[in-house]
């Protein structure tokens, strides 16, 4: 054993002194814990949480949120999701839910909450006994602004002075509204399951209308969409309706449309308390005020589980500070109509909403950060979706695409509909097929699982792949040009272009400049030869003619020699006015040479580098007017493509530009003969077939399709609705 040497006795000496040093820390600690624990409870459980606890709460929590089946309502859904997003929570959805599915699912605590509440139509949602104090609603996004009731165009109105439902049980009356030959008017009304169709079918009793008046239901967005075309023919239509909703931001109440009243206050048993408030002030488009709309306003409010709303305070304040204007509702339901209507379409409309407010909303998410530090957050159970369908029928959704899909007589028809009804028959699948209104929605009835298929004109994108699978393209096709047939003619040509620099705007100037110099110069010659040259009669009228001669035939360098200027003023003016003659001519005919180039002269529109400085016609806000802008071509837009064949016919424009296959369609049938399409595809596009992901139809449909395609079946249906 070695001895201990004075390096080894003053490294344990170290040693003794740090263990001390730390025993006394240790020692410090204990005595001050106490003092330290009061005084943290002195100042509450907010300063003791960490700093981003105090912004929100832990990033692990999720809020489960659906939508209703109207696409009218996703925009507000979408708004919710991105402030809930905001105050730090993350959400699975919303997921698209019928109203009684999701009613029970938020009473289960599998769905926490939607913005989708319209009450009183949603009472008897919360009055349902799996249902009744398990679910709460919240706030009110719109206060009593939400209406309902019967709208008529304002044409027909006049015409037969109707005011009332009552009015309505007069045969002639009525039968003016009939659209399927039965005697009845056509009531285009209310989905199944909506909660509104009992409100129709109790008035159509209660007011004793069911002898001239028929109750239309089905897909409500294809129903009004035909409506609505049926009134831009001028044809009379009779339809219910709700604000906030796009049918009302289309046909103006007041202008184009106008709210019939019904004769007395009448509701279902179950709704007989609210008869009072169904008499409504300050209705634009009724006859009298209060207007008898029939219907009780409806508030629009968030829906949700009540544990949850208690475990989440800060959400719940959140949810009652939450405004929306209906006018901003009905905003971007025009422009969800107007072509904005993918998803992607629907959560910038909400981002700029979101934008558009920030101050407001500031002062809401405050107030719920302000309850964030009172409580612990809890990581929130994932939910489940919802219900999903499983039948044997399969489900099989549509949207108007006309060729593609077109709805007339209350069925679709089409290329893609024939094409479907083919590929059903050859794999022996019995479907149902319904439609909706917008492409979002389209793809998301699919997404959920609400039907099984999707086929229209739906092209196959990088993003919807993401969340969906498609069969293999069906349709290869793009945009394409229409122009009138025996436009290539050069003579035709020719003579469209003299007759436009005849009467282009800029001869028209050029000559008013010309007469004016001339006129000055025939004053000058006159004023200074008159005198002495007998040529220039002294008395005005007769000299003035005799110089205005004097001035044309010299500037045209004709000089036929019968008047010229004698003295030496004269003779100068005349050297300078001869000298002129030959700018003026010069400068019109640089002007005509470039105006009337051998390019526009023998420049047949075949492809889209001949569009350039013609009048080409296409849709606003649509794949074709965007690839024009970027291409810095100058367009005519119109609102729809069947309001730019006239324009063309008639020779307004030069050409139009859109989707092929709706344009080969019009050539083929409507307009042939007067028009014809030309060129190649460009901007191509392929349509496909949509299904779910992992789809057990997938591999089938692909089959079947490649099977027409052999066949020559498919070649023919293509040739039927579009020619050779």
């Amino acid at each position: 054993m070695r001895r201990l040497g004075f390096d080894d006795l003053t490294r344990l000496s170290a040693l003794l002194a740090m263990g001390t040093r730390l025993f006394l820390g240790i020692g410090i600690c204990l005595i001050l814990m106490p003092a330290a624990g009061q005084q943290a409870m002195a100042k509450g459980p907010y300063d003791r949480l960490p700093a981003s606890a105090k912004i929100k709460p832990a990033a692990t929590a999720t809020i489960s949120m659906a939508r209703a089946t109207w696409d009218t309502g996703w925009f507000q859904a979408e708004i919710f999701k991105r402030l809930l997003e905001e105050l730090g929570y993350a959400v699975d959805g919303p997921h698209t839910m019928d109203n009684r599915d999701f009613y029970l699912a938020a009473a289960k605590g599998k769905m926490d909450l939607w913005a989708n509440g319209w009450f009183p139509s949603h009472t008897v949602f919360l009055e349902d006994d799996r249902v009744r104090g398990k679910v709460e609603a919240v706030g009110f996004e719109v206060k009593a602004g939400a209406l309902q009731g019967y709208l008529v165009d304002k044409k027909t109105a006049d015409a037969l002075e109707i005011e009332n439902l009552d009015d309505l049980k007069n045969p002639k009356i009525a039968a003016v509204f009939d659209r399927n030959g039965n005697g009845k008017a056509d009531l285009i009304g209310c989905n199944v399951g909506w909660g509104c169709e009992r409100v129709v079918d109790h008035h159509l009793d209660a007011y004793d209308l069911r002898a001239t008046v028929e109750h239309i239901q089905g897909d409500y967005s294809p129903l009004a969409d035909e409506t609505i075309s049926r009134y831009k023919q001028g044809k009379p239509i009779l339809l219910y309706t709700w604000t906030p909703n796009w049918t009302v931001g289309t046909l103006v109440p007041g202008s184009d449309v106008v709210w019939i009243q019904v004769p007395f206050a009448s509701l279902p048993t179950e709704k007989k308390n609210l008869e009072p408030q169904t008499s409504i002030q300050g209705v634009p488009g009724c006859a009298d005020d209060p207007c008898a709309m029939g219907f009780p306003p409806n508030d629009i409010r968030v829906v949700a589980n009540k544990p949850f709303l208690t475990n989440h305070p800060d959400v719940k304040r959140l949810l009652e500070l939450v405004k929306i204007p209906l006018e901003d509702i009905s905003r971007q339901n025009a422009r969800m109509l107007g072509g904005e209507d993918d998803n992607e379409d629907i959560r910038r409309h909400a981002l700029q909403w979101i934008a558009t407010n920030r101050k407001k909303i500031e002062r809401w998410l405050n107030a719920a950060r302000a309850l964030q530090a009172v409580k612990i957050s809890k990581t929130l159970p994932q939910h489940e979706v919802g219900p999903k369908v499983s039948t044997k029928v399969l489900r099989v959704v549509t949207k108007r695409f006309e060729p593609l899909v077109i709805y007339e007589d209350k069925k679709y028809v089409g290329f893609s509909i024939e094409l479907w009804e083919k590929i059903a028959e050859d794999l022996g699948l019995a479907y149902e097929l319904y439609g909706v209104n917008t492409i979002a929605k389209l793809l998301d009835e699919v997404e959920r699982g609400a039907a099984d298929v999707a086929i229209a004109g739906i092209s196959i994108t990088v993003k919807r792949e993401q969340v969906l699978d498609f069969s293999h393209a069906f349709f290869d096709t793009g945009l394409q040009i229409m122009v009138r047939e025996g436009s290539g003619s050069v003579l035709r040509q020719v003579i469209s272009k003299i007759f436009a620099v005849i009467f282009s705007r800029e001869l028209f100037y050029g000559i008013s400049i010309f007469l004016v110099v001339l006129l000055i110069a025939s004053h000058i010659i006159w004023v200074v030869e008159r005198r002495h040259n007998p040529q220039f009669p002294q008395r005005y009228p007769q000299g003035l003619w005799h110089s205005i001669w004097w001035a044309v035939v010299t500037v045209t360098t004709v000089g036929y020699g019968d008047k010229t200027p004698k003295g030496t003023v004269g003779r100068l003016f005349g050297l300078v006015w001869i000298l002129a003659g030959y700018f003026v001519f010069a400068y019109f005919t640089a002007s005509v040479t470039s105006t009337v180039t051998v390019q526009e002269l023998h420049g047949i529109i075949d492809g889209p580098q001949d569009l350039y400085g013609k009048k080409v016609a296409t849709v606003a806000k649509s794949t074709a007017a965007d690839y024009l802008a970027q291409q810095g071509i100058a367009t005519v837009t119109v609102d729809n493509i069947t309001n730019a064949y006239p324009r063309l016919e008639s020779g307004e424009v030069d050409a139009i530009v859109y989707d092929a296959p709706v344009l080969q369609h019009y050539a083929s049938k409507t307009g042939r003969g007067k028009v014809k399409v030309v060129g190649l595809l460009f901007e191509e596009q392929n349509y496909g077939i949509a299904i779910q992901i992992r789809s057990p139809y997938r591999e089938e449909l692909n089959i079947a399709l490649l099977k027409l395609i052999e066949s020559g079946a498919y070649e023919e249906l293509r040739n039927k609705w579009f020619g050779q």
